[in-house]
C-alpha cells in the first residue's frame, strides 16, 4: 500500500451486543486495489464488522476510517453516500422487481450523476444479468441473484466493497464466476473487504486474510500460507 491513509482502516474496533463482545479490539486496513479476507468460524464477528462498518451495530469502542475520515455515529444511509457498500449474507433482492429495477435501487447511493448506461460495468462484470434485464429477480438461480446482488452495490460506484459470505450456497462453476468478477474489481482500484467460509480459496485469492476467533484477531496469513491447513486449523480451533 502506499504511504496515502488507506481506503479503510479498523483501529481497535469493538463491538458489544449487551453482555456479548461480538468484536474485540479489532485493527486491520483496506487498500485501494485490494481484496483483504475475512475469515473464521462461525460465531467469530466477521458479519458484525461488517455491520459495524455500515453503522449498523453498536460500536463500543476503537473507530472507523473512510481514507482517513472517521465513520463513527453515522447512519447507513450516509456511510453508504460517503463511499461504502454492503452486499450483505444471504442477497437479499427483490424478487418481485426486475434485474434492472434492482440495479436501479443501487443508483441511490451514487454521488454523481450517471453519464451514459449507468449499469453498463455491472453487464460486463455478469453478461447473464444483462441478458436478463428484464426478468423477475426472484426467478433467478441463486447464484444469478448473488451476482445480481454485487452488480447493485457497484453501480453506486463505491470506494469501499463488503461483502458477506458471497459464495455461500453457490455451485462450484458460480464460485468461480463470483471470485473472477471479484479479481477484476479488484484490478479497477476498488477496496474490498471479503468474509468467506470458503479459507483456504480467500487466503489464496486476497492480498492477505485475517483469521478471527471468538471476536479476535488470531492470525493474519498471506497467499503462500493457503496451504498450511496445520496453522489455519489452530486459528480456527483456538
Amino acid at each position: 500500500m502506499s504511504e496515502a491513509a488507506p481506503a479503510l482502516a479498523l483501529d481497535g474496533l469493538s463491538v458489544r451486543y449487551g453482555a456479548v463482545d461480538a468484536v474485540r479490539a479489532l485493527s486491520l486496513e483496506v487498500g485501494r486495489g485490494e481484496v483483504v479476507g475475512l475469515i473464521g468460524p462461525n460465531g467469530a464477528g466477521k458479519s458484525s464488522t461488517l455491520h459495524a462498518i455500515m453503522g449498523a451495530a453498536p460500536v463500543v469502542g476503537g473507530d472507523i476510517r473512510l481514507e482517513g475520515r472517521s465513520l463513527l455515529g453515522m447512519r447507513s444511509e450516509r456511510v453508504a453516500r460517503h463511499g461504502v457498500a454492503l452486499v450483505p449474507e444471504g442477497r437479499r433482492i427483490f424478487g418481485e422487481l426486475t434485474v434492472e429495477e434492482n440495479l436501479r435501487l443501487g443508483l441511490a447511493a451514487r454521488r454523481s450523476r450517471p453519464s451514459g448506461d449507468p449499469f453498463a460495468h455491472a453487464y460486463e462484470l455478469f453478461p447473464i444479468l444483462d441478458e436478463f434485464r428484464r426478468r423477475h429477480a426472484g426467478a433467478l438461480s441463486g447464484g444469478q441473484q448473488q451476482q445480481l446482488a454485487i452488480a447493485r452495490a457497484l453501480v453506486s460506484e463505491p470506494d469501499v466493497l463488503l461483502l458477506d459470505e458471497p459464495s455461500l450456497g453457490l455451485a462450484p462453476k458460480i464460485v468461480d464466476v463470483v471470485f473472477e468478477a471479484l479479481a477484476k474489481i479488484r484490478d479497477s482500484g476498488l477496496a474490498v473487504l471479503l468474509v468467506e467460509q470458503r479459507a483456504q480459496r480467500t487466503v489464496a485469492f486476497a492480498d492477505r486474510s485475517y483469521v478471527l476467533a471468538n471476536g479476535e484477531l488470531r492470525l493474519t496469513l498471506a497467499p503462500k500460507d493457503a496451504g498450511d491447513t496445520d496453522r489455519l486449523v489452530a486459528a480456527y480451533l483456538s
